[in-house]
């Protein structure tokens, strides 16, 4: 399978590693799935687990960073959107629908609501981490 996961299933999936975005995240891990990621995705997600506050907060280490950096890195493809696909609520999430629809994902896997009350994009499906972890099991 083919999946997009938004920055908020990552960042959840560090932070609280016994549920569904952490058990997500162990399925990549495992290789159960590939990680469809673009630039801007990478980008953010760094960004976003490089924040100190959230690091002291949930004692994320730089090195917990890292490693999944390089996890990502191992077990993702890295496409590059050319077709414009915007969300209307919040462009932010832009991003996330490109890149599904350039790696021809099966999935975007995220818990924002705005992404979820989308329904499909082409042939793309927008779940939540369970319903994504149901899925490969």
């Amino acid at each position: 399978m083919r999946a997009v996961v938004d920055t908020n299933v990552v960042v959840s999936g560090l932070i609280l590693p016994r549920g569904a975005p952490g058990e997500a995240l162990r399925a990549l891990r495992d290789g159960r799935y590939l990680a469809i990621v673009s630039r801007p995705i990478l980008e953010e997600i760094a960004a976003v687990l490089a924040r100190d506050w959230l690091q002291a907060r949930y004692g994320l280490e730089d090195d917990d960073v890292r490693d999944f950096l390089r996890l990502l890195a191992l077990r993702s493809e890295c496409v590059e959107p050319s077709t414009e696909i915007r969300c209307r609520r919040d462009p932010q999430d832009d991003k996330f629908l490109q890149a599904a629809e350039a790696g021809h994902a099966d999935r975007l896997v995220t818990g924002d609501a705005d992404l979820l009350d989308l329904g499909p994009i082409g042939t793309t499906l927008i779940v939540t981490p369970a319903a994504f972890v149901a899925e490969l099991d």
